[in-house]
């Protein structure tokens, strides 16, 4: 079979205001940034049409290292939504140069259901990640000024808060220390790195419901705390206005193609490990205003990801997903099941049965959302029959539709089956209306325990003193009606990456807390997880390169 981008270059691309025009979106209004990709402005979001659209989470199990292909599964379910006559537009995340070069690879899908152009979305896209890459360091340097410029004023801050951000796995630059060399170069302190998907710019883009809304998250980002214990923010810099100009043009949501020629808005990429890990609220409601059904994924698995959809993103954005996707895929499931990951390709019956209960749990936690669930089965070429079939008598058994996903082979083709099964619960069983894992009026302490003892399967809670710490900052501050946003690995429901299947009666270890005042939310630190990540010892990159004028490697 072809490689991704042999395949994304096959694909004879429609000029994006075609697209545009097909789908009833004024093609006045875009800007064009080349001849297949368009900044659609947020003014065009139309809250009626929101409303009566219907829109599908599509989330996964817990993923191997492999990836599970969520992104696949949602564009292919957009693609098979259009193949049997459904309005569907799909809301995606944009993908990091960090895993891109390093081990999980791009993020525009796979094999015949992917986004075009593949390459330039993998890339530099539209420059939105460079924007909030220079947005987040502006302020860093902004800060880093105005406390060299006044500390013979008497002004200092006793704790800084805002560090820097890339968008490159750099291990080296975790901790750091800046200012070093003389008193002409700044103050000497300590500080750190963390990748452009954790930055707290990224989270207020998201989330932001228009211009004024995002200047008015960045006045409140919480910079650090001066001598005399009063928060120091970016409104007290003075800045908000430059810092909004640079995002500016990020702030509208991205239009591309699908190997089909079925639109799909591309903004925003948090990771769910150490962020919130959905696209931008705008895009998904652009989508919604555009496509009768609208496809948007959370990333890592439905702890991580889906968890955060339903209670920060519609929580906050008023989102009522009417059905959610989860994906599973017998190799991933095999190595839930005890299976060794090497062998995991193997037919292996025993393995199998042993690793449904993470999809068990997965569903079980989806439902406790209200959320109606079906089962899409990411198959492999190498997938046993009999694999597929048992799992298919499994969800059957549960009272779980269940369809077979072959997008990555057959295009939207190949997702028809899961389409009708999309369309057919959405009309006959639809989602309940949503019910968070927590009240905003919960303690922090209580937020955290609630979705760690309930999602994960913890036994309780543990607070590290710098954690503690924090939560007695919180609450000076009134910040204690922020949603929580859990950082922890993606590999397990508890925060030891190697405790595969169903994780029950751990000890869940907080080990800080990162307060994000203009975002709105609270990142809660957990175990070993690392906000800046590194690179494997065989890095992507080593694979990428122009051949003959054309990218490769690219997947």
């Amino acid at each position: 079979m072809k490689s991704d981008i042999e395949i994304a270059r096959s694909i004879e691309l429609v000029k994006i205001k075609q697209i545009a025009r097909e789908y009833g979106i004024p093609v006045d209004e875009i800007s064009n940034y080349g001849r297949y990709i368009a900044k659609v402005p947020e003014t065009l979001i139309d809250e009626e049409r929101v409303k009566n659209s219907n829109l599908i989470l599509v989330t996964a199990i817990t993923p191997t290292k492999a990836g599970i292909g969520k992104t696949t599964v949602s564009i292919g379910l957009a693609l098979g939504l259009n193949k049997i006559g459904k309005k569907a537009v799909c809301a995606l995340r944009e993908p990091s140069l960090g895993p891109c070069f390093g081990m999980k690879g791009g993020a525009a899908g796979g094999g015949y259901a992917q986004v075009l152009p593949m390459d330039k979305i993998n890339l530099h896209f539209t420059g939105d990640f460079h924007a909030i890459t220079s947005a987040h360091n502006m302020i860093a340097a902004l800060l880093d000024n105005y406390m060299y410029q006044n500390k013979d004023n008497g002004f200092a801050l006793k704790d800084v808060l805002w560090n820097r951000v890339l968008d490159v796995n750099d291990r080296g630059l975790r901790y750091i220390v800046t200012g070093l060399g003389g008193k002409s170069n700044g103050i000497t302190r300590e500080s750190s790195f963390d990748i452009t998907p954790a930055s707290e710019i990224m989270a207020i883009l998201c989330l932001a419901k228009d211009e004024n809304d995002l200047r008015r998250r960045i006045e409140n980002i919480l910079l650090g705390f001066t001598v005399d214990n009063k928060p120091f923010t970016v409104k007290d810099l003075g800045v908000a206005g430059a810092i909004t100009v640079l995002l500016k043009d990020a702030l509208s949501p991205n239009l591309v193609q699908t190997t089909e020629h079925t639109p799909a808005f591309v903004h925003g990429g948090p990771f769910a490990n150490i962020a919130h890990g959905c696209n931008s609220v705008l895009a998904t409601k652009l989508a919604m205003t555009f496509g009768d059904y609208a496809v948007t994924e959370a990333g890592f698995g439905a702890d991580l990801g889906a968890e955060k959809f339903y209670n920060i993103k519609c929580r906050k954005a008023g989102l009522q997903p009417k059905l959610t996707v989860i994906v599973a895929t017998a190799q991933g499931l095999k190595m839930h099941g005890g299976v060794e990951v090497d062998k995991i390709k193997e037919p292996n019956m025993d393995g199998l049965k042993q690793g449904v209960r993470n999809l068990d749990k997965h569903i079980e936690n989806l439902r406790s959302f209200g959320q109606t669930v079906v089962v899409a089965f990411n198959r492999y070429a190498n997938d046993a029959d009999e694999e597929l079939d048992f799992v298919r008598r499994h969800c059957e058994e549960m009272g779980v539709g269940f369809a077979v996903n072959n997008a990555f082979l057959e295009g939207g083709e190949g997702a028809v089956e899961l389409a009708n099964l999309v369309v057919d619960t959405i009309e006959n069983n639809p989602s309940k209306p949503l019910e968070y894992t927590y009240n905003e009026d919960d303690s922090v302490e209580e937020k955290v325990e609630k979705v760690a003892s309930r999602l994960y399967g913890a036994k309780q809670v543990l607070f590290a003193p710098a954690a503690q710490k924090k939560l007695r900052m919180i609450k000076e501050l009134g910040y204690t009606r922020f949603p929580i946003c859990i950082a922890k690995t993606q590999y397990s429901f508890s925060n030891d990456p190697k405790l595969y299947g169903v994780a029950k009666d751990f000890n869940f270890g907080v080990r800080d807390i990162v307060i994000n005042a203009g975002a709105e939310m609270l990142v809660i630190v957990a175990g070993e997880i690392m906000r800046m990540p590194g690179l494997p010892k065989e890095p992507q990159a080593l694979h990428i390169d122009i051949v003959n004028g054309e990218i490769e490697g690219l997947s």
